[in-house]
């Protein structure tokens, strides 16, 4: 989980960067970082949860397809 806050923070500390001569604009760079934080998040949990269904979806595939249960020596 602490790369997932190191990432957070290098997000915030970037964004802070571009915008910190526009003083009055601050808190649009701000919900950018938190928009863009919240899609990673999104993102991560998507792909967590989805990951074994779509590998036991190819597993099954590849099972039914001829020749699915060989092994491929290259």
């Amino acid at each position: 989980m602490s790369q997932v806050a190191t990432y957070f923070f290098t997000l915030y500390a970037l964004a802070g960067d571009r915008f910190e001569d526009r003083k009055d604009r601050g808190a649009t760079a701000v919900e950018y970082g938190l928009m863009v934080g919240l899609i990673a998040v999104a993102i991560i949990v998507i792909v967590g949860t989805l990951g074994g269904q779509l590998e036991g979806l190819f597993e099954q595939i590849s099972t039914a397809l001829p020749g699915g249960d060989e092994v491929d020596p290259g």
